[in-house]
Formats: structure tokens, sequence, C-alpha cells
């Protein structure tokens, strides 16, 4: 090869590099839709939602945030997997609170059998509420001894057990979520990661992402700590809980999201008061609310 022939090659290498950084950096929001944002609508309504809601699968809630798992129970589990194909959409989440960590065996098996790939619940009543420093380590240990056998069980199911931080209960803190990612026995357990739940942190979320890593953030709500989640308030208040519509800035969010390269679901949500009923008076209205969201999230995105 002579010196301008190499010198050519060269060149073309050099100038190929930047649009190979730029596709490696690319990054982008797989979204899940929450049942629960449509309270007691019935569920057909819910899956024919999800496409216009720019999401790829739905997570299903139940009482009392929804009633959409009690009418897969009365209709069943054909009748629903039938909804589905008609919707061309997928379960991705059963949603279970009720059942807490430790009772939710048979719903590992449900989700498997329905197309899921998570259950989501707290933490659980056991230990203290909001432990920092050793007795946060000494707590989140506590809870991965006990949680055993179920996280076995998930393993054998290919399903992801999902925990959220939720203040006033042992997964809380920035200590606790940090010990929960150290010691962590199984890639079939993540963080259900919650922002609102942060609220008197913001400033370290983004770190908090990082130090977790993607491994153990499979799932992220997208909603705003704000009184409408417990008090009954306008509807336009209410909505400040979800992503644009209130005040919090998710670009930092988003870079840190970007950093640990997450590929896990993002589910844009908000709490109704009463909890059960929905969001909005209409499935429109709701889905609308979202898809603001998702073009406020877009916007973000560009800027990181």
């Amino acid at each position: 090869m002579n010196r301008r022939r190499f010198c050519q090659l060269s060149g073309s290498a050099a100038l190929a590099v930047p649009s190979i950084s730029k596709a490696e950096d690319a990054f982008s929001v797989r979204y899940v839709l929450s049942s629960a944002m449509y309270g007691d609508m019935p569920l057909d309504t819910v899956l024919g939602e999800v496409a216009r809601a720019g999401c790829e699968s739905v997570d299903i809630w139940r009482k009392g945030h929804a009633t959409h798992r009690e009418q897969i129970t009365e209709m069943g589990d054909e009748a629903f997997q039938t909804l589905l194909k008609k919707r061309g959409t997928k379960m991705a989440i059963s949603t279970c609170y009720p059942l807490g960590p430790f009772k939710q065996d048979e719903e590992i098996s449900w989700a498997k059998k329905n197309g899921g790939t998570m259950t989501l619940c707290g933490s659980g009543g056991m230990g203290k509420r909001d432990p920092v420093g050793e007795e946060a380590k000494k707590q989140v240990k506590a809870f991965f001894e006990k949680l055993k056998p179920h996280y076995e069980l998930a393993e054998s199911k290919g399903i992801t057990m999902v925990i959220e931080n939720h203040k006033n209960s042992m997964l809380s803190s920035p200590d606790s979520i940090r010990y929960f990612s150290e010691l962590n026995p199984s890639k079939n357990i993540g963080i259900a990661f919650a922002p609102h739940h942060l609220h008197d942190v913001v400033d370290d979320i983004p770190t908090l992402i990082k130090d977790c890593g993607k491994e153990n953030i499979p799932f992220i709500y997208f909603q705003e700590h704000h009184k409408s989640s417990k008090e009954k308030m306008s509807e336009q208040e209410q909505l400040k809980q979800l992503p644009g519509h209130g005040s919090l800035d998710y670009v930092p969010i988003l870079a840190a999201l970007r950093d640990i390269k997450f590929d896990g679901l993002a589910e844009i949500f908000g709490h109704p008061v009463p909890r059960g009923i929905p969001m909005l008076g209409t499935a429109g209205e709701i889905t609308a609310a979202i898809n603001t969201s998702r073009e406020y999230i877009s916007d973000c995105l560009k800027k990181i």
C-alpha cells in the first residue's frame, strides 16, 4: 500500500469516528402504560390506549388503584390474551402492592403465563422505616435473606421482581437504595426507581441513579412529588405530578439514565384522589396528558 492510499484510508476512518460515537451515544426511552391512570375503566379501553400513548406494553394494576387485575380474573387468562392480540400490545408488569414481596409466588407464575417480565410492589412491612447508615445495610440484608425463595422462583420463571423505593418503608433512603444495589443477590431483583419519593434529596437523584447502575434499575417512574397525590385538588393541580406539567427538571435525570445505558421501562404516572378513579374524565384526556409528558421528555432528551 502506497503512502497516498494509506492517508486516504486513514482520513476516511477518522471521519467515520464521530458518526460511530454519535450512534453509541443515542438514547431513547421505552414506555409502559399504567392501567392505574385509567382507574376502573374497562380493560379493553385501557389496552386501546397503549399505542396511542406511545407505549410498548401495559402495567396491570389492581384494587385499590385500579380494577384491571380483577377484571382479568373475571374474564379469564385466555380472554385477556385475546384482548392483548386484538389491541396489538402486550403485558409487561403486574403491579401487586397488596401482595407485598413475600406473597406473590402465584402472581410471578401468572405474569409469566401472560407474557409479563416483571412484578412490582413495595418492600413490605419488615424493618424500620427510612433506615440510614448501618441500620439500612442491616435491614436490606435481612430483606434479601427473607426474599430468597421468592426471587429464586422468579429466576426460574424469567421474571424480575422490582421493589419501589417508597417513603416510610425499608427501601426509601439513599443509603438503603445504595445498599440494595450493593447487596443485590440476583439479576432478577431490581428497584422500581421513584424520584417522587426522593423529593427531599432531588439534587442527589442523578448520582443515585449512577450509583445503582442499569443492572439494578429495570424500571423508573416518571412522577413528581406533589400534594395532589394525597389531597383532593383540581385536575390542573393533579396533573403537576406528571413530567412537563410540574416543575421537576428531568434533564439531569435523563442524562444519568443515559450514562448508565438504561434500557428498562419508564412509566409516566400520577395518583388521583381518591385512589382507584381515572386520573381525568375520559381515556382520551388521560392519554393526551401522558403524550404531553412524553413530548416534554423528548425535548429534555434533545438537551442532553
